[in-house]
């Protein structure tokens, strides 16, 4: 009998002993990597099929304090947050309340003539033309969105809309604006109640100094070889507007496998590279960037603020997905995310 069982459990052990020296294996990296790129804290998840296989903090969360950094660790997003943002464009597209073809000016008050053919797709896909940040934001003011936005009004386009792709975080303030108009709320409420909440995302919110966060990160830059605080914006940018956890944007992740949130259309146009004027294609979707690496197809976006960056790299046939965030100008997300996934996905090298 005891050789039965013993035959029995004999492969479950092995696949245990693989699991866990895939384990090891990916703490190794990300330490090493953390001490290379002098990144004090570090989180990360991996999740296969909507499932978390792996979330583990690594480092501190706060230097001064000797907090360690876990899988709990709140940090700022950056423009991670853009594909939550147009989630929420989506959500009022679903409900019938705009078409993503619609004019921009039916929702901004005071658009110039030059805006007359942005639509609410334009700005989505970072092709409206539009500069890239307005001049009248200034992270250290708090302002409303649309008076942000109105600075931009007066500066020439840098291309027909449409004409091109170009990196546009005026485009992200403005459908914050149209979520406020559209849904009556403002934008961070409007998430919270139609993404956040229905998925159980209990600790991603907007961006705030003031409010007291449990687990909240300190964000960090390394320079003159040593470690200064980041400075803190007090501004909250709807191009980068959410703090989360790695175990929260787990649950984002786990979400766009069904339609709970997002009908399968929506998310096929929401992966699907953006058509220019002249008929090419961008690979670029709806706060998303689109790619492959190795042939395996990759849907994913990083984002930057003062003292933090961050990584969501979604392996879309390989059902496997690398969240990397991190407290550190220094920090190459990117990077830790590949080499996670190269130790799950045979022949993917960092």
């Amino acid at each position: 009998m005891l050789k039965k069982h013993s035959l029995f459990f004999a492969p479950i052990i092995l696949a245990l002993s693989a699991i866990v020296a895939q384990a090891d294996k990916v703490d190794d990296y990300v330490k090493a990597e953390m001490q290379r790129q002098h990144i004090p804290g570090t989180s990360i998840a991996v999740v296969k099929d909507g499932k978390i296989i792996k979330a583990e903090g690594y480092g501190l969360a706060n230097v001064e304090l000797n907090v360690a950094a876990r899988a709990e660790t709140v940090y700022q997003i950056g423009s991670v947050s853009k594909q939550l943002i147009s989630a929420g464009i989506l959500l009022l597209m679903q409900d019938g309340k705009l078409s993503l073809d619609d004019k921009i000016s039916k929702y901004l008050e005071g658009t110039p003539e030059t805006w007359k053919d942005i639509t609410i797709r334009h700005f989505l896909t970072h092709t409206g033309g539009v500069v890239r940040e307005a001049p009248g934001f200034d992270p250290f003011k708090i302002q409303a969105d649309a008076d942000v936005i109105k600075t931009a009004y007066p500066l020439p386009l840098r291309f027909a809309p449409g004409e091109k792709w170009e990196y546009c975080n005026v485009g992200y303030f403005s459908l914050a604006e149209i979520i406020r108009k559209v849904s009556g709320k403002p934008w961070g409420e409007f998430l919270q109640e139609r993404l956040f909440l229905p998925l159980e995302m209990t600790v991603t919110r907007t961006t705030t100094t003031k409010e007291i966060v449990a687990n909240r990160a300190d964000g960090y830059v390394w320079r003159n070889n040593k470690l200064d605080n980041a400075e803190s914006y007090f501004a909250l940018r709807p191009s980068g507007a959410f703090l989360s956890s790695v175990l929260d944007l787990a649950k984002w992740d786990a979400a766009l496998y069904g339609d709970k949130v997002l009908q399968a259309a929506v998310r096929e146009q929401m992966w699907s590279p953006v058509k220019l004027n002249s008929g090419a294609t961008h690979p670029y979707g709806f706060g998303w960037e689109l790619g492959d690496i190795a042939g395996h197809k990759l849907v994913n976006h990083g984002g930057s603020l003062p003292g933090f960056r961050s990584q969501l790299m979604r392996f879309l046939d390989d059902k496997l997905t690398i969240i990397v965030l991190a407290n550190s100008d220094n920090a190459n997300p990117n990077l830790i995310a590949r080499g996670i996934a190269a130790q799950y996905i045979a022949g993917l090298a960092p």
